[in-house]
């Protein structure tokens, strides 16, 4: 399994939204390392990974955003999420584990 968080410094939701992937791992038990890829004001870099938008998750190179279409626009930004409450600067921790449990093949 891959785990990849994209994010850059400036986002106020990175933090919150790395504790709750780091939480869904241990509650689920996976030991794979999340590498950690910090935007910050490469362009180069945004391109190059497909940035999302900060925060943004990715399990084996999949958005756990259900329904997620990359836009191609891979500019610095904060992310928001449409949630089953509303627009959030986090995502819900169900898609984590949905997307958790579906790269175990649960």
């Amino acid at each position: 399994m891959k785990i990849q968080f994209q994010y850059f410094d400036d986002c106020p939701n990175h933090d919150a939204t790395l504790s709750l992937l780091n939480d869904v791992l241990r509650s689920r038990g996976v030991e794979t390392p999340v590498e950690a890829v910090n935007a910050g004001d490469d362009a180069e870099l945004a391109e190059r990974i497909r940035f999302g938008g900060s925060p943004t998750i990715r399990i084996d190179d999949q958005d756990i955003e259900p329904g997620f279409i990359d836009g191609g626009d891979y500019t610095l930004r904060c992310r928001v999420y449409a949630t089953s409450e509303g627009l959030r600067g986090t995502p819900e921790r169900g898609w984590i584990e949905a997307a958790v449990d579906r790269a175990r093949g649960a």
